[in-house]
Protein backbone atom coordinates (compact mmCIF):
# COMPACT_ATOMS: atom_id res chain seq x y z
CA UNK A 1 0.00 0.00 0.00
CA UNK A 2 1.50 3.23 -0.66
CA UNK A 3 0.21 6.18 1.25
CA UNK A 4 -0.45 9.48 -0.76
CA UNK A 5 -0.55 13.50 1.01
CA UNK A 6 -3.63 14.37 -1.69
CA UNK A 7 -6.92 13.44 -1.45
CA UNK A 8 -8.76 11.65 -4.28
CA UNK A 9 -12.30 12.12 -5.74
CA UNK A 10 -13.63 9.35 -7.95
CA UNK A 11 -16.43 8.53 -9.53
CA UNK A 12 -18.14 5.86 -7.52
CA UNK A 13 -18.10 3.07 -5.25
CA UNK A 14 -16.28 0.82 -7.18
CA UNK A 15 -13.30 3.09 -8.02
CA UNK A 16 -13.01 4.06 -4.23
CA UNK A 17 -13.05 0.38 -3.58
CA UNK A 18 -9.90 -0.16 -6.49
CA UNK A 19 -8.08 2.46 -5.59
CA UNK A 20 -8.79 2.27 -1.17
CA UNK A 21 -7.05 -1.47 -2.05
CA UNK A 22 -3.50 0.48 -3.72
CA UNK A 23 -2.94 4.02 -1.76
CA UNK A 24 -4.05 5.12 1.62
CA UNK A 25 -5.43 8.15 1.03
CA UNK A 26 -9.07 9.90 1.65
CA UNK A 27 -10.85 8.99 -1.75
CA UNK A 28 -14.31 10.64 -1.79
CA UNK A 29 -17.21 10.07 -4.58
CA UNK A 30 -19.05 11.90 -6.78
CA UNK A 31 -21.64 9.56 -6.95
CA UNK A 32 -21.94 10.00 -10.66
CA UNK A 33 -23.68 13.21 -11.74
CA UNK A 34 -24.71 13.52 -8.20
CA UNK A 35 -21.90 16.18 -8.09
CA UNK A 36 -23.80 18.41 -9.78
CA UNK A 37 -26.83 18.63 -7.44
CA UNK A 38 -24.58 18.32 -4.13
CA UNK A 39 -23.54 21.63 -3.08
CA UNK A 40 -22.53 20.90 0.11
CA UNK A 41 -20.62 17.67 -1.42
CA UNK A 42 -18.72 19.87 -3.61
CA UNK A 43 -17.98 22.62 -0.81
CA UNK A 44 -16.32 19.60 0.96
CA UNK A 45 -14.28 19.10 -1.87
CA UNK A 46 -13.04 22.57 -2.20
CA UNK A 47 -12.28 22.37 1.38
CA UNK A 48 -10.22 19.03 1.17
CA UNK A 49 -8.46 20.75 -1.86
CA UNK A 50 -7.20 23.71 -0.31
CA UNK A 51 -6.42 22.06 3.11
CA UNK A 52 -4.34 18.88 1.20
CA UNK A 53 -4.28 19.33 -2.66
CA UNK A 54 -6.87 16.98 -4.65
CA UNK A 55 -6.24 14.39 -7.28
CA UNK A 56 -9.16 14.22 -9.45
CA UNK A 57 -9.33 10.62 -10.92
CA UNK A 58 -12.41 9.89 -13.04
CA UNK A 59 -12.99 7.05 -16.52
CA UNK A 60 -11.65 8.34 -19.50
CA UNK A 61 -14.71 8.35 -21.47
CA UNK A 62 -17.17 11.10 -22.27
CA UNK A 63 -19.17 11.10 -18.69
CA UNK A 64 -15.52 10.85 -16.60
CA UNK A 65 -14.75 14.25 -18.49
CA UNK A 66 -18.11 16.14 -17.88
CA UNK A 67 -17.64 15.34 -14.27
CA UNK A 68 -14.10 16.26 -14.16
CA UNK A 69 -15.10 19.49 -15.77
CA UNK A 70 -17.83 19.98 -13.56
CA UNK A 71 -14.86 19.60 -10.92
CA UNK A 72 -12.61 22.25 -12.65
CA UNK A 73 -14.69 25.20 -13.17
CA UNK A 74 -15.97 25.17 -8.99
CA UNK A 75 -12.47 24.51 -7.65
CA UNK A 76 -9.29 26.85 -7.76
CA UNK A 77 -6.67 24.55 -10.39
CA UNK A 78 -4.06 25.47 -7.91
CA UNK A 79 -5.24 22.76 -5.60
CA UNK A 80 -6.57 20.20 -8.41
CA UNK A 81 -3.97 17.77 -9.97
CA UNK A 82 -5.50 15.65 -12.62
CA UNK A 83 -5.02 11.57 -12.91
CA UNK A 84 -6.32 9.90 -16.18
CA UNK A 85 -6.60 6.40 -17.80
CA UNK A 86 -5.46 5.25 -20.53
CA UNK A 87 -8.47 4.12 -22.95
CA UNK A 88 -8.86 -0.03 -22.70
CA UNK A 89 -10.98 -1.99 -24.45
CA UNK A 90 -13.32 -4.09 -22.46
CA UNK A 91 -15.85 -4.63 -19.46
CA UNK A 92 -15.45 -4.66 -15.13
CA UNK A 93 -15.97 -8.31 -14.18
CA UNK A 94 -18.97 -7.25 -12.20
CA UNK A 95 -20.49 -5.85 -15.37
CA UNK A 96 -22.36 -8.33 -17.98
CA UNK A 97 -21.49 -5.43 -20.65
CA UNK A 98 -19.23 -3.22 -21.49
CA UNK A 99 -19.95 0.53 -20.81
CA UNK A 100 -21.50 2.71 -23.60
CA UNK A 101 -17.70 4.09 -25.04
CA UNK A 102 -16.83 0.10 -24.29
CA UNK A 103 -13.96 1.17 -21.82
CA UNK A 104 -12.40 0.03 -19.46
CA UNK A 105 -13.12 2.16 -16.03
CA UNK A 106 -11.04 3.48 -13.28
CA UNK A 107 -12.41 -0.13 -11.11
CA UNK A 108 -10.73 -1.92 -14.26
CA UNK A 109 -7.40 -0.63 -14.30
CA UNK A 110 -4.45 -2.89 -12.36
CA UNK A 111 -2.44 -1.61 -9.92
CA UNK A 112 0.61 -0.81 -12.24
CA UNK A 113 -1.40 1.26 -14.09
CA UNK A 114 -3.50 3.29 -11.38
CA UNK A 115 0.23 3.87 -9.85
CA UNK A 116 1.52 5.09 -12.88
CA UNK A 117 -1.55 7.21 -13.80
CA UNK A 118 -1.11 8.82 -9.80
CA UNK A 119 2.85 9.74 -10.84
CA UNK A 120 1.94 11.42 -14.23
CA UNK A 121 -0.45 13.58 -12.53
CA UNK A 122 1.99 14.60 -9.82
CA UNK A 123 0.84 12.81 -6.75
CA UNK A 124 3.04 13.35 -3.65
CA UNK A 125 3.86 9.65 -2.51
CA UNK A 126 5.09 9.91 0.82
CA UNK A 127 8.37 8.60 2.20
CA UNK A 128 7.41 7.58 5.47
CA UNK A 129 4.51 5.48 5.14
CA UNK A 130 4.20 4.72 9.20
CA UNK A 131 3.94 8.37 9.99
CA UNK A 132 0.74 9.06 11.69
CA UNK A 133 -2.04 11.33 10.05
CA UNK A 134 -4.73 13.01 12.14
CA UNK A 135 -5.14 12.90 15.09
CA UNK A 136 -8.86 12.42 15.66
CA UNK A 137 -9.97 8.89 16.58
CA UNK A 138 -13.00 6.50 16.79
CA UNK A 139 -12.46 7.15 20.50
CA UNK A 140 -12.35 10.81 20.53
CA UNK A 141 -15.35 10.76 18.61
CA UNK A 142 -16.91 8.80 21.25
CA UNK A 143 -15.45 9.99 24.62
CA UNK A 144 -16.46 13.72 22.57
CA UNK A 145 -20.05 11.98 22.22
CA UNK A 146 -20.05 11.62 18.57
CA UNK A 147 -20.45 8.52 18.31
CA UNK A 148 -21.69 5.99 20.24
CA UNK A 149 -23.82 7.70 23.15
CA UNK A 150 -27.34 8.07 23.19
CA UNK A 151 -27.71 11.58 21.85
CA UNK A 152 -24.56 10.93 19.53
CA UNK A 153 -26.12 10.79 16.55
CA UNK A 154 -28.18 14.05 17.32
CA UNK A 155 -24.87 15.65 18.20
CA UNK A 156 -22.88 14.16 14.80
CA UNK A 157 -26.32 15.79 12.95
CA UNK A 158 -25.62 19.25 14.77
CA UNK A 159 -22.01 18.92 13.70
CA UNK A 160 -22.43 18.63 10.66
CA UNK A 161 -24.34 20.90 9.45
CA UNK A 162 -22.30 23.96 11.54
CA UNK A 163 -19.48 22.61 9.41
CA UNK A 164 -21.81 22.62 6.08
CA UNK A 165 -20.72 19.10 5.26
CA UNK A 166 -23.50 16.77 3.48
CA UNK A 167 -26.32 15.81 5.45
CA UNK A 168 -26.02 12.02 5.18
CA UNK A 169 -22.65 11.42 5.94
CA UNK A 170 -21.54 8.44 7.60
CA UNK A 171 -19.39 8.64 11.04
CA UNK A 172 -16.00 6.81 9.35
CA UNK A 173 -16.81 9.81 6.81
CA UNK A 174 -16.83 12.65 9.24
CA UNK A 175 -14.03 11.33 11.16
CA UNK A 176 -11.94 11.06 7.98
CA UNK A 177 -13.68 14.78 7.04
CA UNK A 178 -12.52 16.22 10.32
CA UNK A 179 -8.98 14.97 10.16
CA UNK A 180 -8.35 16.05 6.81
CA UNK A 181 -9.78 19.98 8.13
CA UNK A 182 -9.25 20.30 11.93
CA UNK A 183 -7.39 19.37 15.00
CA UNK A 184 -8.99 17.44 17.74
CA UNK A 185 -8.28 20.79 19.95
CA UNK A 186 -10.61 22.76 17.07
CA UNK A 187 -13.48 19.72 17.03
CA UNK A 188 -13.24 19.52 21.10
CA UNK A 189 -13.80 23.27 20.89
CA UNK A 190 -16.50 22.93 17.85
CA UNK A 191 -18.81 20.03 20.64
CA UNK A 192 -18.58 21.72 23.48
CA UNK A 193 -20.26 25.21 22.11
CA UNK A 194 -22.70 23.09 20.83
CA UNK A 195 -23.58 21.19 23.98
CA UNK A 196 -23.75 24.53 25.64
CA UNK A 197 -26.04 26.10 23.08
CA UNK A 198 -27.88 23.02 23.64
CA UNK A 199 -27.81 23.63 27.23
Amino acid sequence: MVRIQEAIVVEGRYDKNTLSQIVDAPIFETAGFGIFNNKEQMALLRRVAQNRGLIVFTDSDGAGFVIRNRIKSAIDPEFLKHAYIPDIPGKERRKSAPGKEGKLGVEGMTPEIILESLRRAGATFEENPDRMTGGITKQDMAVLGLSGGANSSALRAQLIKKLDFPAHMSANALLQALNLLYTLEELTGMVKSLEQKNG
